[in-house]
């Protein structure tokens, strides 16, 4: 009887782990050994060893994606933080109408990239958008029109990705909030403690996990991200917005050169797993301890 116990969840979860196992980590060693190959615009055999990884680097394209998401990243990650814990702080606050603010402040993540891209793009738009609708007001003076601007466009992707998820940051911050302990709190009050001097001295120093967690979800978001661009900039005007997202589809399906594709995209594996895997053995680590 316990054989067949364990006998059927196994034969439940089997198909779900088989297709798990071929078509996420059999892919994956799939592009590892075409970034090897000469494959072009179809894979082939023809062994190529490090050539691929070699012309990546000296690429121009990879250098300006890298550059784009030095800087996206950057400010996203940065202002994500900082407005979600901001806004995490003012709900704390107990203030009226706290789960109707949740709601608004999370909405945006219920939206998926594509959605928020094209809205955005359509906002953004000088033709149509914040720029068309205030001029039509009456403020004639009124212009913005970073989207066609190759200097400013990387910096409209940041503004629709921070809208998308930092009330996602703001949600994580405001459960680490939640979980401070309040006797420090009413302690720290009744020494005559202002606001301030408590979350910055008492409550803020405690939520470092919160932050970490924060920093890798967002983190890994920026390197991956893809939909949000191509629905809001599609990569341009001209390269301005690429990210290595981008340069691995163009290279990939647009220029047929899929080993350089490939190449790219085995970095940025590289470099979510850098980002990644600490976060997921010390959570591991944790869990051991703490059983």
């Amino acid at each position: 009887m316990k054989a067949h116990d364990n006998l059927l969840p196994r034969l439940l979860l089997s198909p779900s782990a088989l297709l798990v196992l071929v078509c996420v980590y059999g892919y994956i060693m799939f592009t590892v050994y075409l970034s090897f190959t000469a494959s072009t615009m179809l894979p082939t055999a023809e062994w190529a060893g490090t050539a691929n990884y070699q012309r990546l680097l000296g690429l121009e394209n990879w250098e300006v994606s890298l550059r784009n998401l030095a800087v996206f990243a950057g400010l996203y990650i940065v202002i994500a933080m900082v407005l979600g814990l901001a806004l995490a702080i003012l709900i704390d606050q107990k203030i009226r109408a706290e789960g109707v603010l949740r709601s608004v402040f999370l909405y945006p993540m219920a939206l998926s990239l594509i959605v928020t891209g094209t809205a955005w793009k359509w906002l953004l738009d000088p033709g149509v958008g914040l720029e068309h609708t205030l001029q039509s007001l009456g403020w004639s003076s009124f212009s913005f029109g970073w989207i066609k601007d190759g200097d400013m466009a990387i910096y409209c992707v940041v503004i629709a990705a921070v809208w998308q998820t930092s009330g996602f940051v703001m949600a994580m911050f405001l459960a680490g909030l939640r979980g401070v302990d309040s006797e420090q709190i009413s302690a720290a009050r009744v020494d005559g403690a202002r606001t301030w001097q408590i979350y910055a001295r008492i409550v803020i120093p405690q939520l470092g996990p919160v932050f970490v967690s924060a920093f890798v979800i967002l983190a890994h978001m920026a390197i991956k991200s893809y939909d949000l661009v191509i629905a809001l900039t599609n990569g341009g005007p001209g390269r301005s917005t690429w990210l290595p997202s981008v340069f691995m589809y163009q290279y990939t399906f647009a220029r047929n050169e899929m080993a350089v594709g490939a190449a790219s995209s085995v970095l940025m594996l590289i470099a979510i797993s850098v980002v990644v895997v600490p976060y997921l053995l010390r959570e591991m680590r944790g869990a051991k301890n703490n059983g």
